[in-house]
């Protein structure tokens, strides 16, 4: 049931599942009891069709064309952040255009940067909650933090081949899939050339598109990132 991100594959799963014990009761019913029971079966496979039946309820779904509730994002930011009156324009903005948009050129790339305690790691939750009610839970939300998950240097190419793998697998399964890339300024610039592929104007890298898809970067300091959006957005 995990892999449900389809409609018909999962109305198939569904049905075996909840379908079956009628089934079997009917084997032994007479003809009328078949037919009703035929009947509910039928009815729950037409109401399993449906994303709406059981996204949210049994499985969380990857959902790229549900929208964007504009309202609760700026409600979201005008009450939580506070002082970053420029920053709430500019992600409010960023964020209702791309996701309104069914055809997007490129993936949406946003950038956060400032000292310790300025908010960066919460305006990237504010914008997960609004996209995935699961929120930094979802599992179409991926944190990397370069201290974390890229510790050795010596150790960069395993993790270049090991980051596309996860950002491509990731991404054909869920189009709108987030990554967030914190502690920008201490990643290694080997791990910034693996990115930066999937941020180009690409319309399918290796059979997948990457256009729906969101990239947040988090980084420290602004002189240490004027280096690293060099790289990044050359």
């Amino acid at each position: 049931m995990a892999a449900v991100w389809w409609s018909r594959p999962g109305t198939r799963l569904l049905f075996l599942l909840l379908a079956a014990p009628l089934l079997h009761v009917a084997v032994s019913l007479e003809p009328i009891s078949m037919g009703i029971a035929i009947a509910a079966a039928s009815a729950i496979t037409g109401y399993v069709s449906f994303p709406e039946f059981y996204c949210g309820r049994l499985v969380e779904c990857c959902q790229v064309d549900k929208p964007l509730n504009g309202t609760a994002l700026q409600a979201d930011l005008q009450e939580k952040l506070f002082g970053q009156h420029l920053a709430h324009e500019v992600i409010y903005r960023a964020l209702t255009g791309f996701l309104s948009n069914e055809n997007p050129k490129k993936p949406l790339a946003l950038s956060l940067h400032g000292w310790t305690g300025t908010g960066k790691n919460f305006v990237s939750k504010i914008i997960v909650e609004n996209i995935y009610e699961m929120g930094m839970k979802s599992k179409f939300v991926h944190l990397f933090v370069s201290t974390v998950h890229f510790p050795h240097n010596s150790l960069t190419p395993l993790y270049k081949d090991q980051l596309q793998s996860w950002i491509r697998g990731n991404t054909s399964r869920c189009a709108r899939s987030i990554f967030i890339f914190d502690e920008m300024d201490k990643l290694h610039p080997g791990l910034i050339d693996a990115i930066k592929p999937f941020l180009d104007y690409y319309e399918h890298i290796d059979g997948v598109s990457y256009r729906k898809a969101i990239f947040i970067f988090l980084r420290y300091s602004t002189t240490a990132w004027i280096y690293y959006k060099n790289l990044l957005f050359r």
